[in-house]
């Protein structure tokens, strides 16, 4: 047991994206059998109270195809039946601002 447990939840690798007044986790997590999966996690903060509101998924390699093509499927229906207005944010201690000109187009 002991180290090896824990690396179920140790993060092989992670990406931040931050988008709007929401947060978006991309991380790449390890099995005791030391299978990758990934997690993610979309967190935005609850006004009323400052609360952070997570919601995750999990997905398994042998779905990365068929989660890929349903999520491109998904965005190039909405790109096709309405007009998409794609800002890329970026975060300042300051404020959230949208830079306009740059594409976060998939």
């Amino acid at each position: 047991m002991g180290d090896f447990d824990n690396r179920e939840r140790e993060e092989v690798y992670s990406k931040k994206v931050r988008a709007g007044k929401r947060t978006y986790f991309f991380d790449v997590k390890a099995t005791r059998s030391n299978d990758y999966y990934v997690t993610i996690t979309e967190s935005k903060k609850r006004l009323e109270d400052g609360v952070f509101i997570k919601h995750k998924i999990f997905l398994y390699k042998e779905d990365f195809e068929k989660f890929a093509e349903g999520l491109k499927d998904t965005v190039d229906y909405i790109k096709d039946h309405q007009e998409v207005v794609e800002k890329r944010y970026e975060f300042s201690e300051n404020a959230e601002v949208a830079k306009a000109d740059e594409d976060f187009s998939f």
